[in-house]
C-alpha cells in the first residue's frame, strides 16, 4: 500500500508525520513526505529511512520573513502555499492509495483538490483541537481579522471563521482549482476538513468534548521513541552539577526589543539555576563564557527533558507534549496560533506556569520560573506524565491501512 503524507509548516508539523511515517512503514507501507525542503527536515526523515518530497520554499524562510502574516499579505502567501501543493503532490500522490494531509490549512487544501484530482483516498489531521469546529471551544483568529468583541456565541463564532477562511484562501484555492479543470468550493473549510478528522493529541492535554458537530477520531499522539544519544559535551555539562533549565523557542524568531539570551539566561540564574540555551530559529547564544550556561543545537528532546528542571518554550504542540511525557516542568511563552491555548492546558493542568504574553523580561520570566520550579508543579508534572498515551501513532498506522 502507498500512503503520501502532507504537511507544510514548522518542525512540529513535520514530527508527528515522523512517527507516523515509522509505524506505517513497519506495517508493510510504502511512505513518502511532502514537507518544505528545509535541511533539518530532510535530514530527521532521512534518518529513519523516510523518503521526502520538498514543496515549496523554506518554511523558515516564510515564518521569518518580514513583514509578518497580516491580513493584507495572508492571501497572497496562500496562494504560493496552495500553488506548491498542486505543483509537487500531484506527481509525488500519483498511484498512492491514500493521502493524509496536516498542517497550515491552505497546504492541506491544496492536498485535498490534490486527492480529489487524483480519486485518492484522503484523511485530514489536527495536532489541536482549535482548528475543528465544536460548540465547546472557539476558533483561532486569523492576523487581522478579530472577531466582533459582542460575540460570544462559539458557533456564531464558527460561522465567521468559516467566512474568513473562505475570504483569505477561497479565491487562490479555485483558481488552482480552475487551471486543474475542476469545480470551485465554497466551502474551503470543510472541504479541508470534511466530517470525520483525526486529532493527534493526547486526551488528557487536549480532551475532545462531545457532543460535536464533528465525528472526530481522536487517536492520541503522534510520537516515536528517540535513540539517538546527548551529545558528549551536552552529557558533561548535564552531569557537572544540578539539573538546569532549558530554554529554546523552536521554530519562533521571538521578536522583541530586548537581547532575548540576555532576559533568559539572567531569569535562570535569578532562580540559582544553572542555564541550557537553545538555538532554535531565535538564535539564542551564550551571553559570557561563565561555565553554568551552555548552548545546544539539535538534540533528543526525549532524553534531553527528562533531565532538566523546567522547559521554558513557546508552547508548540509537539514541545508541549515532549515536556509533558518527560514529567519536566514548564513555562510557556506562547507567541501565535494555538501556543497560547497550550500554555492555559498547561497552567490549567498544573504541570508549569503560562507566561502573561509573548514578549518575556527578566522579571516576568522570572516570576513565571519561580512557579514552575516550586516541588508542587514538579510532581504534578511527573504524575500527569504517567497518563499520557504513547501509541498514537502505531494507532493511526493501523487506522489508516485498515480503512
Amino acid at each position: 500500500m502507498r500512503v503520501v503524507l502532507s504537511t507544510y509548516g514548522s518542525r512540529g508539523d513535520v514530527e508527528p508525520l515522523v512517527g507516523l511515517a515509522v509505524r506505517l512503514t513497519e506495517l508493510g507501507a510504502e511512505v513518502r513526505v511532502c514537507a518544505p525542503p528545509d535541511e533539518d527536515f530532510a535530514q530527521r526523515l532521512a534518518g529513519v529511512g523516510v523518503s521526502m518530497v520538498p514543496v515549496g520554499r523554506s518554511a523558515r524562510a516564510l515564518t521569518t520573513s518580514a513583514p509578518p502574516p497580516t491580513a493584507a499579505n495572508l492571501p497572497q502567501r496562500a496562494a504560493e502555499v496552495i500553488a506548491s501543493q498542486f505543483d509537487a503532490l500531484a506527481s509525488a500522490a500519483e498511484g498512492c492509495d491514500v493521502l493524509l494531509a496536516t498542517g497550515l490549512l491552505p497546504a492541506a487544501a491544496g492536498a485535498r483538490s490534490v486527492a480529489e484530482k487524483l480519486g485518492v483516498r484522503y484523511v485530514y489531521a489536527a495536532f489541536q483541537k482549535l482548528t475543528l469546529p465544536s460548540p465547546h471551544h472557539p476558533p483561532l483568529a486569523y492576523p487581522g481579522r478579530p472577531f466582533p468583541p459582542e460575540v460570544t456565541d462559539n458557533r456564531a463564532l464558527w460561522d465567521l471563521d468559516a467566512e474568513s477562511i473562505d475570504t483569505l484562501f477561497g479565491a487562490a484555492l479555485n483558481t488552482q482549482r480552475a487551471a486543474s479543470g475542476m469545480a470551485p468550493v465554497d466551502d474551503v473549510r470543510h472541504h479541508v476538513i470534511g466530517d470525520r478528522p483525526w486529532l493527534a493529541t493526547d486526551p488528557t492535554l487536549d480532551p475532545w468534548r462531545e457532543p460535536a458537530d464533528l465525528d472526530v477520531v481522536q487517536t492520541g499522539v503522534w510520537t516515536l521513541p528517540d535513540e539517538r544519544p546527548l551529545q558528549d559535551d551536552l552529557v558533561a555539562f548535564l552531569e557537572a552539577g544540578a539539573p538546569p533549565v532549558y530554554v529554546g523557542f523552536g521554530s519562533m524568531p521571538m521578536r522583541t526589543s530586548e537581547d532575548l539570551a540576555t532576559v533568559v539566561v539572567e531569569a535562570v540564574r535569578a532562580q540559582g539555576r544553572r542555564a541550557l540555551v537553545s538555538r532554535g530559529w531565535a538564535d539564542l547564544a551564550l551571553i559570557d563564557d561563565a561555565d553554568d550556561c551552555f548552548v545546544v543545537g539539535e538534540a533528543n528532546h526525549q532524553a534531553l527533558f527528562g533531565r532538566v528542571a523546567a522547559v521554558v518554550h513557546h508552547g508548540g504542540a509537539g514541545t508541549t507534549m515532549t515536556a509533558a511525557m518527560a514529567g519536566a516542568p514548564q513555562v510557556v511563552v506562547p507567541q501565535a496560533t494555538d501556543q497560547p491555548y497550550w500554555a492555559g492546558r498547561v497552567a490549567e493542568l498544573g504541570i508549569g506556569a503560562a507566561h502573561d504574553g509573548p514578549t518575556p523580561t527578566f522579571e516576568s520570566l522570572s516570576s513565571a520560573l519561580e512557579t514552575a520550579l516550586t516541588p508542587g508543579i514538579a510532581a504534578r508534572a511527573r504524575a500527569v506524565a504517567g497518563t499520557i498515551r504513547t501509541d498514537g501513532a502505531a494507532v493511526a498506522a493501523r487506522l489508516l491501512l485498515e480503512r
